[in-house]
């Protein structure tokens, strides 16, 4: 069985697209040699690949199976091409990192423009994903790593502890939880809530907690960013559960009081996962070596 690379390449543009004619666009090719191409890639598989209808394209059991190899193979592809550049083996090449919200926001912008100073020809793609998605983006080849919060539960994954963050309560000087030695998340119910933006990591992982204990999470405002979620506290909107690293960074130029929470969830090690440290190419294994010089 021959597989073209470049019907592979195609056939992912159209899974990753809400229509085949988009997935063409991406392939440069027209929505009718796209066509061709994948019923080609069908019969040769003998299988459906696509549902297809007047909404779009939808991808089949087997359609499935065939993106997972896919993106592995192309991946491969990748990670060859880029240990065979004029730069050498770790200053080219394009990584793709799945992250939590802290990691987006707080630390990684730091460490990559470090990196990529020192590196011309790397190329980045930094996205944030819930932590489910970080772990189904790592085993599916989607992404070359994944930096998550918290337990991780990724069989067939290498998982590279680097640090350990914890979550605390900031409220206003002078709100009556400010002068508490300790709280807990129930404690914190009782008042209106500052919280990131839909989709982000922690929001989904707090509300997780807080249905757990059969309360509810009072959101007065969503925010973008850390920074933003400390000016509204700053200014009486409400009270914020955020990471101690931004706690204390906007703590030193905000009026801000903050306080333990008293949860064994708060303490949280953070991990770099990967499908296998050894295969991946030398852009990425130096980047985790930035992160986590122990574990290369």
């Amino acid at each position: 069985m021959h597989f073209d690379l470049a019907d592979l390449r195609l056939f992912i543009h159209i899974a990753e697209s809400p229509s085949l004619t988009q997935g063409a666009r991406r392939a440069h090719l027209s929505p009718a040699a796209a066509s061709a191409r994948i019923k080609a890639l069908e019969n040769q598989l003998d299988s459906r690949l696509l549902y297809r209808d007047s909404r779009g394209v939808e991808l089949t059991p087997a359609g499935q199976k065939l993106l997972q190899h896919a993106r592995l193979i192309m991946r491969q592809v990748d990670y060859l091409k880029s240990e065979f550049t004029e730069y050498g083996a770790d200053s080219a090449g394009h990584i793709r990192i799945f992250a939590n919200t802290t990691a987006v926001t707080e630390f990684l912008p730091e460490v990559l423009a470090g990196f990529l100073a020192q590196r011309p020809g790397v190329t980045v793609d930094l996205q944030e994903r819930l932590s489910r998605d970080i772990v189904r983006g790592v085993l599916d080849g989607s992404t070359d790593m994944g930096i998550i919060a918290g337990p991780v539960q990724a069989e067939g994954l290498q998982v590279l502890h680097f640090s350990t963050d914890r979550l605390l309560l900031a409220v206003p000087v002078g709100h009556p939880l400010a002068g508490q030695a300790q709280v807990t998340l129930r404690q914190t119910l009782a008042y209106q809530h500052i919280g990131l933006h839909e989709g982000s990591t922690l929001l989904t992982f707090l509300r997780d907690q807080v249905e757990k204990l059969g309360g509810q999470l009072s959101l007065r405002i969503q925010v973008s960013s850390f920074e933003a979620v400390c000016r509204m506290i700053e200014a009486g909107v409400g009270i914020g559960i955020i990471p101690e690293s931004a706690a204390r960074r906007h703590s030193r130029t905000m009026q801000l009081a903050l306080v333990t929470l008293d949860e064994s969830w708060a303490v949280r090690e953070r991990s770099i996962l990967v499908r296998e440290l050894d295969a991946l190419p030398g852009s990425v294994r130096a980047l985790i070596a930035t992160l986590a010089p122990d574990s290369v």
